[in-house]
């Protein structure tokens, strides 16, 4: 049993040696972890998925075939980033966390403008599909389909003109989508390059 001593100037009882301590470093340990806990739950929550495709594919080995399922997730914020992963797993489940893993290492940053639209137009390929891009006037909304609605969407691009073009493969096109929205510049980065300030551009 921990012995209560009497402090010299008060006369009152004073807590057992080391108890005190523990207390305050229980406390903040505990803290600690609750805080970090609910910092990684908030950003959790931020970030939207969405799987575009998932597809049954199979690889011939030795001993016959291999069946295993490849999906294709697009996950995004809204407030200017998005990516695009791609998982392979014998279960579905398994292969859209692979492909949400996949898809945060490769975000992009998109420069959205005041009305929701992007800064200027843009064209991309990916594989046999091109994508191409145009900006739009508020209200106009998204204008696109397949895979590239589902990126724009994502990114938090609320009114803009996008059209497929090409192969009408999913994985394809929205890697052109990506594409065509990294390649996007903002008119501070053209000012910049040029040596110009944002009024001399207009």
């Amino acid at each position: 049993m921990a012995v209560e001593r009497k402090s010299r100037d008060s006369g009152r009882p004073t807590q057992p040696e080391g108890e005190g301590r523990d207390e305050k470093r229980r406390g903040k340990r505990g803290e600690g972890k609750r805080g970090d806990r609910n910092n990684r739950q908030e950003k959790d929550s931020e970030w939207q998925e969405r799987v575009v495709q998932i597809r049954r594919v199979t690889k011939v080995v030795k001993g016959g075939k291999k069946l295993s399922f490849r999906a294709v997730v697009v996950i995004g914020n809204e407030r200017g980033e998005v990516g695009v992963g791609v998982g392979k797993a014998g279960e579905v489940v398994n292969a859209v966390k692979k492909g949400v893993s996949d898809a945060k290492k490769h975000l992009i940053q998109v420069p959205i403008t005041r009305t929701s639209s992007i800064p200027h137009p843009t064209d991309a390929v990916g594989g046999g599909a091109r994508v191409m891009m145009r900006p739009a006037s508020p209200g106009t909304g998204v204008i696109a389909g397949g895979a590239v609605r589902t990126v724009l969407e994502l990114a938090g691009v609320k009114n803009i003109l996008a059209k497929q073009l090409g192969s009408g493969n999913p994985l394809n096109n929205a890697r052109a989508a990506i594409r065509a929205l990294s390649s996007l510049r903002t008119f501070e980065e053209v000012a910049k390059a040029r040596d110009l300030t944002v009024q001399d551009l207009y």
